[in-house]
């Protein structure tokens, strides 16, 4: 062999490598899901069949909507899916002794609780909400075939519980037995990584070389994680007895790094108005402070942040924590000496103050992520949830999207005696709870259809022109698994979700064989027509009644998200930031995702969350420092500057509620005044006060008004003219 050829070989050979490596990277995990799936589906097939169930299919059908490439997801949803097919099933037979051989009564009444299902399934985004589907398309699902048979209605609920059981059992098993991939590793992997990133991205912003669009897609990165991580949590506690003893610990690191990246956010944005000023003096006085940040942070970017590198950290922001003062004290006495003006002292005091408040959180943070080493600690005791927000019309409208088609659907049917109307309500019926909780139902629906569609013709093939000539279930088995291996591998990617589901789920509803098969053309095309035109009216009432991407939600999310300024504003004080913090994120997240492909909106809509995070938890902290300040009873309410505040507070309400020139002039005027009255607190009053409490009153009080003023915020619009600082 010549040794050009050899050398050609190796590389191709290396070459192999290279791509097998890829392969097992990134679609190892996804092949290991479909043959799972494929696992499960056949054992539960040949199971219900041994066992002579009425509808095998229903079964697998079962194993096709449960499964999920991790074992906590599956745990999770099986869990669910149990409580939801009892809760609709219950409500079935319920409906159905109330309004026996009743349609006029029943169909309403039936459409009614579909809908508050539907409305429940888009409140609860997590897990959550497929417990609501299922209480709403099992009572569909079980009810309307044996309409005109009310006697046959409780042994009908009986064999779908029965059956739904049997497809979960085996999900569960497969899933926790074959190739097992863990959701705790999965949350360890991303609470490690997180930090990593979060240094990389404050090294660079207080070096001054991070843009603003990066900036803010950083933001939003963390935003997704902060949503994601708790669903995680919510899962691993169906599947790692570890994780479950640690979830206050990680409902906790998740509420103190959403705090974290809010006062940095505050902190770089301050910096970015006092660059933009070119105000030279006050950059000069904080840039030592910054600098040791800086290094101390820059050993940490892009690493994994484990257990160990967490209780070292913690020790290296107590030093420097403690460092700070002396530094600041220092920075102080050298700033005074360039006789500054009042407007540039309250810029250090307020950078100063920020920068200590964002140190004091990230060793907070810190502490909590060390503390996971230890199986139980004093940390796990944390009372303050995680708070997901939706708004109401979001959800009224998934449950009037889902119960108009419903009564569509069925009053055709019952008006037509079209014999395959049934399968058309049903499957309209779970094809408007399968998409209630996506951001684009429409899409889900139409792609839905479309997999349906390519089933219905491969369907056809196999049942008229394969099942006829094949002879046991290992050739049944090797016969459906081309349609399952697409199916599964399309619904593994989240831009094709929907084909997938369509292919998986229908085409086991229309073509697999039952226990007793009847070849019969006629009701075989009749059924895939209705389910087709089903998910076509789906797709319809998606586009039409209230679609949840267009422009009115943008808005009413946007309002929402401003009206977290008035939860500041008047919420209870204990749990309040992890509360607003959650809140806000929730809401961005939401909107966010309805946007997709309209990044103009998408920005919009960050930069309302960053100036009402910085607005709302200077609030918050205000709010914190009048609570605990002593004060001499006679004087709690007679003191002018809290007074003032909340009058503030009360002009801010009106701007966020209403964003115009005129309540933007009356809040900066407010603000100011409150500023005023701090610096103007006489001694009778101020001997009642530590010195640095009011020194911090006044320091958010600054924030507060610099933030009104960025010419980059959503508020630049409503400010009329350029204020001078």
């Amino acid at each position: 062999m010549s040794p050009v050829l050899w050398a050609w070989r190796q590389l191709q050979a290396l070459e192999w490598r290279r791509a097998l490596n890829t392969w097992a990277r990134t679609d190892g995990v996804t092949w290991v899901y479909i043959f799972k799936v494929l696992a499960a589906a056949f054992l539960t097939l040949w199971l219900a069949m041994r066992l002579e169930l009425p509808q095998p299919r229903t079964a697998m059908i079962t194993v096709f909507i449960v499964m999920q490439p991790q074992s906590g997801h599956v745990f999770a949803k099986s869990f669910y899916r149990v409580l939801g097919t009892l809760a609709g099933s219950a409500m079935m037979v319920l409906l159905m002794a109330l309004f026996p051989q009743n349609t006029e009564l029943f169909l309403p009444s039936l459409a009614l609780w579909v809908g508050l299902c539907a409305a429940g399934a888009m409140r609860y985004r997590t897990f959550q909400a497929y417990g609501f589907v299922l209480a709403g398309y099992t009572a569909a699902m079980t009810g309307l075939p044996v309409l005109e048979h009310p006697d046959q209605a409780f042994l009908a609920a009986v064999w779908r519980v029965l059956e739904i059981g049997l497809g979960i059992l085996v999900s569960t098993a497969v899933s926790a037995a074959v190739l097992p991939q863990s959701a705790s590793a999965a949350l360890r992997n991303a609470l490690y990584q997180r930090f990593g990133v979060f240094a990389g991205v404050a090294v660079e912003a207080l070096r001054g070389s991070n843009d603003a669009e990066r900036f803010e897609a950083s933001n939003v990165r963390f935003v997704a994680e902060a949503v994601g991580l708790e669903s995680l949590r919510s899962v691993t506690a169906f599947e790692d007895p570890h994780m479950r003893r640690r979830s206050g610990r990680l409902v906790r690191m998740n509420s103190e790094f959403m705090g974290v990246t809010t006062r940095f956010n505050a902190l770089y944005r301050l910096l970015e108005r006092l660059r933009a000023r070119g105000s030279t003096q006050i950059n000069r006085a904080l840039a030592p402070g910054l600098a040791t940040l800086t290094e101390l942070l820059e050993p940490y970017v892009d690493r994994l942040l484990t257990d160990a590198d967490a209780l070292r950290l913690t020790l290296e922001l107590a030093a420097y924590r403690e460092g700070l003062q002396h530094q600041v004290r220092e920075l102080r006495a050298d700033f005074l000496a360039s006789a500054p003006s009042e407007a540039e002292l309250l810029d250090f005091h307020t950078a100063f103050e920020l920068l200590y408040r964002f140190i004091d959180d990230l060793y907070n943070y810190a502490q909590t992520h060390a503390s996971l080493a230890a199986h139980t600690h004093v940390r796990e005791q944390w009372h303050e949830p995680y708070v997901a927000l939706t708004n109401w019309r979001v959800s009224a409208a998934a449950g009037v999207r889902s119960a108009a088609v419903l009564l569509l659907l069925g009053s055709y049917w019952l008006l037509s005696d079209w014999p395959s109307g049934a399968m058309m309500t049903l499957i309209a019926t779970v094809t408007a709870g399968l998409s209630a909780a996506s951001p684009n139902p429409r899409k889900m629906a139409f792609q839905m259809a479309c997999g349906t569609l390519f089933g219905a013709f491969v369907g056809f093939f196999e049942t008229f022109f394969v099942f006829p000539w094949i002879d046991g279930f290992a050739l049944l088995c090797l016969v459906l698994a081309p349609v399952f291996v697409l199916g599964a591998f399309l619904a593994s990617r989240p831009a094709y979700a929907g084909y997938g589901i369509g292919l998986l789920v229908f085409f086991a509803t229309g073509s697999v064989p039952n226990n007793l098969t009847l070849y019969n053309p006629y009701v075989f095309i009749n059924d895939y027509l209705g389910m087709i035109l089903g998910m076509l009216v789906c797709a319809a009432a998606g586009a039409i009644i209230l679609p949840p991407n267009s422009r009115w939600l943008w808005q009413r999310l946007e309002h929402d998200l401003r009206n977290q300024v008035l939860f500041a504003l008047g919420g209870r004080l204990r749990g309040l930031g992890s509360a607003f913090e959650s809140g806000t994120r929730d809401l961005l997240h939401q909107a966010y995702g309805l946007a997709a492909g309209k990044p103009q909106v998408q920005r919009e809509l960050v930069r309302w969350m960053f100036v009402v995070q910085e607005i709302g938890h200077a609030i918050i902290e205000l709010r914190k420092e009048q609570a605990q300040a002593p004060v001499h009873p006679a004087y709690a309410e007679s003191q002018p500057w809290r007074q003032a505040i909340r009058v503030m507070g009360r002009s801010l309400a009106r701007l966020f509620l209403q964003p115009s020139a005129s309540n933007h002039q009356r809040a900066l005027v407010a603000v100011d005044h409150a500023i005023s009255r701090v610096q103007a607190t006489d001694e009778p009053f101020a001997r009642h006060f530590d010195t640095s409490v009011l020194r911090r009153v006044q320091s958010y009080l600054h924030f507060i008004r610099t933030s009104l003023l960025d010419p980059h915020s959503p508020l630049a619009a409503a400010q009329g003219a350029q204020h001078a600082p």
